[in-house]
Formats: C-alpha cells, sequence, structure tokens
C-alpha cells in the first residue's frame, strides 16, 4: 500500500485532530506489518505499553519510534514528518469567553501534581534525529545514558528533548538539575549540596534525610525514594564521574539523562552519546527556522548564499551561537546577512562573536545590566536581585530583562526567575572585568550580598524566632523587596532560594564582607530549625564566628558564641554547646542589650536541664521572662514560662506545672499558644482530667503537623503517650510512643531520641512489656552518654532496676547504685526522679 492510497482512505478524517490522524497511519502501518501489539512492540524496540498508547491515540510518539514503525514496514516516512509536528505541536486552546466556567478548584486536600522541573522544550528543535534515537533507546535499555560534547554543542537541548518526549512514561516527576561543572566563577555543586536539592525536590521533608553519617547516606535516601517512582531526572552540566555517580537511580524504573563537557569515562555502566556540531545543513535549517526565514531563495538568507555560509562558519555550527544569531535576524529586519557577518566578525571566537554581536545591540543601560547578571552568585536570580545588582528601579529592570530575554542572552527556566547560561555567564563576566572599574564591580556585588541580608531578614520577621532578631545592619537596605504577607510565603522563598543563599553566603566570605557573614545566618535559623537539620548550620555558624572575630565588635563576637551554642546544642554536642555559651555570656552582658541575654538564658537552662542540673534551670527560665516582659515581648515571656513549667513537670509538681502552663498561655494573649505549655498542661492534668488533656495534647499536635517541624510533632505524640499511660490506657500510649518513633526513625538524628527513650521504656515497663522495656533502657544508657545527658542516663539505670526487681532481683543493685553514683554526680543533687 502506497502513502498516496493511505492519503485517500483518510480523507476523511482531514478535520480530525492530528494526533487521532496520526494514530490512524500508525494503525495502518501495524496492519501492513502483520503484527499484534506486543510482537510489533518487541520488533521495533518499543514497549507495548507506550505503543498502545501511540496506535489509540492517547500519546503522540516520539519522532524516531514513528521511524522504527516506517523502518519495519519499508515505508518512507517523510510523508508523516508535518503530521506528527502538527500532533506534537499543536496549536493552543482559544482563550476562554467570559461566557465560559472556570474549572473547579482541587480539593484542598488534593495531593500536589507530579513536580516537573524540566525547561521548556524548544519548539525549533532541529536535527538529532540519529542522537535522540540512541538517547531514547540507552534509557530503555539500561536506564542511564550521558550526554557528551563540547560547550554549546546542545547537549542540554537535546536532554531536555528527549525528557520531554519521555514524560508520558515517566509520569510520578521530571526533575532538571544544573551540577554547574563548567560555570565560570562558581565551584561544581558538590554531590552533597545536589542530594539535597533533588530531594527537595522531590518534597522529601529534611527531616527524613540523613543529617550525619557521610553523603552516602543521604545517597541511599535518595535511591529509596526513587525506587518508587517512575521518574526521569535530567543531570546537566557535569564535572565528572565523581560528581555525579551518588545521584544516579538505584532499583526500580526511574532513569537519568546525564551531560557534561567531558566523558564520563569511569561510569562504565552507563551508555554514552557523544554529540558533534550540527552538520552544514542542519544549521543552515536552525538559523532559518530560529530567525522566522524559511521563505527559500526569496528570503534573506536565500538572497545572499555566500554570506549565510559566512554567518553558519562564523557560528561554528554550534546551536547556540546560531540562535544568537538568529535572534539578531529576526529582530531586524531591516538588516541584510552582510550586515549581520560584519558585526560578527568583530569578535574574537565563536562563542565571543555571538555573544559580543547580541550585546552591542543593547543600550547603554540594558548593556551595564546584563555584565553585571555575571558577577551574582548562584545558579538563578529574580527581577528583585537583578535590580538591586544594577542599582536599577525594578518596574526599568523587568523591562530590561524581557529584552535581554529576546535577544537570547537571559533564560527563563521558570516564571519570576532567571539564569544565565554557563557561555553566557562567562562573556557577561569578561565584559564587566573589561569594561567595569573595581570599584564598580565591588559595589555591585555589596549591593547584591545586601539584598539578601535584608530580604531574609524580611522573610525571618515572618516566621518569628523565639526571640525577636536584631535588626539588619550589613549594608544598606535594596530599594525594592519582596513582601512576604505570612510565615507560608516567606517560607517557600526561602526553599526557593536556599541553594543561592548558600552561594551567596560563601561570596561574602570570600569577599571579606563580615558583617555580612556575621549576620545572614542568623536570619536563617527558624527556616533551618524547620527544613535543613544542622549539619550545614554548623558551619554557617562557625565562619560567622570568625568573622565576627576579624570585625572586633563585641556585640557581634557574643552573638555569633550564641548562636554556634545553638547549632551545636542542635547538633547533640553538648560539650561544646557549653563551650560556646560560657564565651557568650561576658560578652552579652557587658553589650547590655537585654534580648540576646534573654535568648541565651534561655538557651542555658535547656542545655542545663539536659545536662542533670535540675535546679539552676528554673532560676534562668524566670530570669529570661523578666527580661522578655521588661522588653515588651510577651510571646517570648510566654515560652520562658512554658521552659519552667515543663522543668517543674519533670519534677512530679504536677499542680504548679499545669498553674505555670496556664499562665503561659494566657501571656501569649491572641497569639498562637506556646507548644510547649499545651504539652505541659495536658500531661500534667492527664490522670485528674483526661479528656481536656487530650484536648491540650491534640491542639498541640496539629500546630506542630501545620508548622511542617517534625522533630516537635514526635515529641507531640510520644507525650501524648505518656499522658494516656497515666490515664491507664496503655495500648493507645504504646501506639502513641510507636508513632513518635517512627517519625524519629525517619529524620535521621539519632540524639533526638534521647528525650523520648526513657518515657516510652515506662510506659512499657507498666503495660508489661518488660522486654521491650529492657531493650529502650539500654538504648538510653548507649546514647545517654555519648550526648552528655546525665539525668538520662541515671533514669535508665532506675528503670532497668525496677524491672529486674520483678524478674531478676539479682541485677538490681548494680544498677541502682550506678544510678545513685550519677545522681550524686550532679551538684546540687535533684529531687527523686519522677515524670
Amino acid at each position: 500500500m502506497e502513502w498516496t492510497t493511505v492519503a485517500v482512505q483518510q480523507q476523511t478524517t482531514r478535520r480530525a485532530h492530528p494526533r487521532d490522524e496520526l494514530a490512524a497511519r500508525l494503525r495502518l502501518l501495524q496492519e501492513m506489518s502483520g503484527r499484534g501489539v506486543r510482537a510489533l512492540a518487541r520488533d521495533t524496540g518499543l514497549s507495548s505499553s507506550s505503543l498502545s498508547r501511540y496506535l489509540s491515540g492517547q500519546t503522540v510518539p516520539p519522532w524516531p519510534a514513528v521511524l522504527e514503525l516506517c523502518r519495519l514496514v519499508k515505508r518512507d516516512p517523510r510523508p508523516l514528518r508535518p503530521l506528527w509536528e502538527s500532533a506534537a505541536n499543536p496549536l493552543p486552546a482559544p482563550p476562554k469567553t467570559s461566557r465560559q466556567v472556570a474549572p473547579p478548584r482541587p480539593p484542598a486536600d488534593a495531593p500536589p501534581p507530579p513536580r516537573n522541573d524540566l525547561p521548556r522544550d524548544i519548539p525549533d528543535f532541529t536535527g538529532r534525529e540519529q542522537a535522540l534515537a540512541e538517547v531514547l533507546a540507552a534509557v530503555r535499555a539500561d536506564r542511564v545514558v550521558a550526554i557528551d560534547g563540547m560547550a554549546g554543542v546542545g547537549k542540554t537541548s537535546l536532554a531536555v528533548h528527549a525528557a520531554h518526549q519521555l514524560t508520558a512514561d515517566y509520569p510520578d516527576a521530571q526533575l532538571y538539575l544544573d551540577l554547574h561543572g563548567f560555570t565560570d566563577g562558581r565551584a561544581p555543586l558538590d554531590p552533597d549540596a545536589a542530594l539535597r536539592a533533588l530531594l527537595a525536590a522531590l518534597q522529601v521533608p529534611s527531616e527524613k534525610v540523613p543529617q550525619d553519617g557521610g553523603v552516602e547516606l543521604r545517597a541511599a535516601c535518595w535511591r529509596a525514594e526513587l525506587a518508587r517512582l517512575r521518574a526521569v531526572i535530567v543531570l546537566d552540566n557535569v564535572a565528572d564521574a565523581a560528581q555525579v555517580a551518588l545521584l544516579l537511580p538505584g532499583a526500580g524504573e526511574s532513569i537519568a539523562i546525564v551531560t557534561s563537557r567531558n566523558r564520563l569515562l569511569e561510569l562504565d555502566e552507563v551508555a554514552p552519546v557523544s554529540l558533534d556540531v550540527l552538520t552544514e545543513r542542519e544549521s543552515a535549517e536552525l538559523l532559518a527556522r530560529a530567525s522566522g526565514d524559511s521563505r527559500g531563495p526569496d528570503g534573506r538568507l536565500g538572497r545572499e548564499p555566500e554570506q549565510t555560509a559566512e554567518v553558519l562558519r562564523l557560528c561554528g555550527n554550534l546551536p547556540l551561537a546560531l540562535r544568537l544569531a538568529a535572534a539578531r535576524l529576526r529582530h531586524r529586519p531591516g538588516w541584510s546577512i552582510g550586515i549581520l557577518v560584519e558585526r560578527m566578525a568583530e569578535g574574537a571566537s565563536e562563542f565571543d562573536t555571538a555573544f559580543g554581536m547580541s550585546v552591542r545591540q543593547l543600550r547603554r543601560d540594558q548593556g551595564r545590566l546584563f555584565r553585571l547578571l555575571g558577577l551574582i552568585p548562584g545558579s538563578t536570580f529574580t527581577d528583585y536581585v537583578a535590580a538591586a545588582v544594577a542599582d536599577v528601579p525594578l518596574r526599568t529592570t523587568r523591562a530590561m530583562l524581557e529584552d535581554l530575554l529576546d535577544a537570547h542572552l537571559v533564560q527563563q527556566p521558570a516564571d519570576g526567575r532567571y539564569r544565565l547560561h554557563d557561555l553566557v555567564r562567562q562573556h557577561a563576566r569578561r565584559a564587566t572585568a573589561e569594561i567595569d572599574s573595581d570599584t564598580d564591580r565591588e559595589r555591585a556585588l555589596g549591593r547584591v550580598l545586601d539584598y539578601y541580608v535584608h530580604a531574609a531578614a524580611a522573610a525571618d520577621a515572618a516566621m518569628p524566632f523565639l526571640t525577636p532578631t536584631r535588626p539588619v545592619s550589613a549594608g544598606s537596605p535594596p530599594a525594592d523587596l519582596p513582601r512576604f504577607l505570612d510565615r507560608d510565603a516567606a517560607f517557600f522563598w526561602y526553599v526557593a532560594e536556599y541553594t543561592n543563599l548558600m552561594a551567596v553566603f560563601y561570596a561574602a566570605v570570600e569577599a571579606n564582607a563580615d558583617v555580612h557573614v556575621c549576620e545572614l545566618p542568623r536570619f536563617l535559623r527558624t527556616f533551618f530549625a524547620r527544613r535543613c537539620g544542622t549539619t550545614h548550620l554548623n558551619d554557617l555558624f562557625e565562619r560567622s564566628l570568625t568573622a565576627a572575630t576579624h570585625l572586633g565588635d563585641p556585640r557581634q563576637l557574643a552573638e555569633a558564641h550564641s548562636d554556634l551554642g545553638f547549632a551545636r546544642y542542635n547538633a547533640g554536642r553538648m560539650t561544646e554547646a557549653a563551650t560556646a555559651y560560657a564565651a557568650a555570656a561576658p560578652l552579652i552582658a557587658a553589650a547590655g542589650d537585654p534580648l540576646p541575654r534573654a535568648e541565651l538564658l534561655m538557651r542555658c537552662a535547656q542545655l542545663r536541664w539536659d545536662e542533670g542540673d535540675v535546679v539552676e534551670p528554673l532560676t534562668l527560665f524566670r530570669q529570661a521572662r523578666e527580661l522578655y516582659a521588661a522588653s515588651g515581648c510577651p510571646v517570648s515571656a510566654a515560652d520562658a514560662v512554658a521552659g519552667e513549667a515543663w522543668a517543674v513537670l519533670q519534677l512530679g509538681d504536677s499542680d504548679a506545672a499545669a498553674r505555670l502552663a496556664r499562665e503561659a498561655l494566657a501571656l501569649a494573649g491572641d497569639a498562637a499558644p506556646s507548644l510547649q505549655a499545651l504539652v505541659t498542661l495536658g500531661v500534667a492534668i492527664a490522670a485528674e482530667q483526661p479528656e481536656a488533656a487530650l484536648t491540650h495534647l491534640d491542639q498541640a499536635l496539629a500546630a506542630a503537623r501545620a508548622d511542617g517541624h517534625q522533630h516537635n510533632e514526635a515529641w507531640c505524640l510520644n507525650c501524648r503517650g505518656v499522658a494516656l499511660r497515666r490515664m491507664g490506657r496503655f495500648d493507645e500510649a504504646i501506639a502513641a510512643h510507636r508513632a513518635a518513633f517512627d517519625l524519629l526513625d525517619a529524620l535521621f538524628e539519632e540524639h533526638w531520641k534521647i528525650h523520648f527513650l526513657n518515657s516510652y521504656a515506662e510506659t512499657c515497663r507498666l503495660a508489661g512489656l518488660t522486654d521491650d522495656a529492657l531493650r529502650l533502657y539500654r538504648e538510653t544508657l548507649e546514647l545517654a552518654p555519648k550526648l552528655g545527658y546525665r539525668l538520662e542516663e541515671a533514669r535508665a539505670h532506675q528503670g532497668i532496676a525496677d524491672v529486674l526487681e520483678a524478674t531478676d532481683p539479682s541485677g538490681v543493685d548494680g544498677h541502682r547504685v550506678a544510678a545513685q553514683v550519677i545522681l550524686a554526680e550532679l551538684e546540687p543533687p535533684p529531687r527523686p526522679l519522677v515524670e
């Protein structure tokens, strides 16, 4: 059967959607092959499920799949190309009229749509049929493919194009990550940071991501998450095999497409696809399509064939250079090709020719903005950052960014977010070094650092920490800052800007901008407490302390010591936390500022309690309350009272604990109630008022979940178990404890368990689960000495003695003596240990 006959037979379907018509043509090919779907899929190397979708019109097949079907039945595929292009790139739907009803909004509890980070597919993607077929075949066979080739050859475009072709078969997630292996002025993204970014893209809570134990644990977590999905991941701009090895999928069906300027020979199991420059025919076709000049001999390109050939030569058949040249033609209809060649010939190289030619067409202010964009740390930037680096009004900046987008000098990977291609960034940095003075460049970078510190401070104010943070003293506030209407908006900003914030911080370190290095981490504490764990926070505050030492500013030095102690404490490094707090105390006292002093008192109270001192913390909580109240901070004062209430509860005075907890709730007024006050009150009144107790505990648990803080959620669940035990409801108590530990196991921060183990063990003991109780008490004895929690160690010895008294009396004395020795070492000795 000839294609002309097929065309006649399809007359009745001319008005059908191109996708349906293409499916009808493919079904004819199947009939011509005489094969069923399974046999046809086997002989063409396609999956039977994908082939079924192609034949039914549910999905438009990639062009290589159409080629395979045509080759099998020995038919020329070229007549199908226009129909395939129409089906693959349908016209947009007409705009809605005023009579059309908007689609219903999804329910509030609907699951989020699959994550798709892929950049937009290039509509005029040209050539690369063989390379695309190789990439698709490689991922079908081996699940991972590495595309290598020289800079600007189109590796990223091919990888993204292939990923879009594969989206239907891998619907759970489509991720894209630039590893900056060859980004001028920026170190390659290390595997640890890359893993964190990928896990965040999969919306894996950072509390579930291992924070200690090395990058291998985070790689295992990443592979475990991928194993549950059918996802496609593009890992772009890889420096070497070591950078990407830990990022590749393990078990499961997910696939990865890697790009690098280097051949990744060390990845023996990964199929390579080497990309060369375009052919002369493909280059000419790309130049014509991208410039909008497709009229053949009658167009500008056709009228000046020799000059057109020179453009192709100057571009070196590199897709990026060709697109930049085409953009100039598209936006300069009065230019001849000869003029384009003259402008391009002024450049020094193929890359610089294209980039320099594009930049020279900009207005002076546009050119200055473009050059300074190359100085911005980080992988992406917003219009606010661009306005800051150039010291230009935001509205003007947005207009200029649109011009740079049209000239293909700036890319827009997502709405409101911009980036420079590596080669374009390289050119911008060289241009600013040649044109702008050292002073101008230093001031531009300084404005970026100022922007991020002030923006982080604004976001932090929308997510208030325990103590109000001191106002920014670094630099000057920018003319325009994003507005954060609530905590969720601020949190979203932190997530979107996280990698840029880290790049800015280390740029400040390199530039010796010590005040910025001191203050930026201070405005990230709340975000880190909820999302990013403790390892990175410790590194930031270590560098902040070094910067504060350079400054010699007693106030900065005092807060740096206190903040480093806070980071050490949250990482379970108790001795180092105590050392840092001891260094901060005299400096903070000398400064005379009551708020940092109150915050340090709160931190020292928590640390001293965990070390086993049950007297001094009560005094410290009360002193902190007085300072907060005198400073007009009632919410912080309520937190101090709640801390005292919790300590009193641990000492066995439930009535006093309940009274203090109610006082803390009243102090907070209309603000969100203290989580610690709610939990303390719920546990304190559990035996006498069980229903009211569970109401308070449920309120605390709901607040912790709404905040997204899984450490606090686990704490609330564990305390609920204690309250249920006091009510005699042991089965429910055990279930609550187990739910808490399930969360802790997912957090990979073992030191947090020290707060929960003894109470869980006591519930098991009273419920008659003696083996479980002994196991938990012994786990406490292993963990407590490592962390310095002497009181928990003593409680574990007492608990084991209580269990053995009924089962193995011979072992009781040793544990009771061990408990008494520890208690005697704690000065002054605490009262009997009860909850």
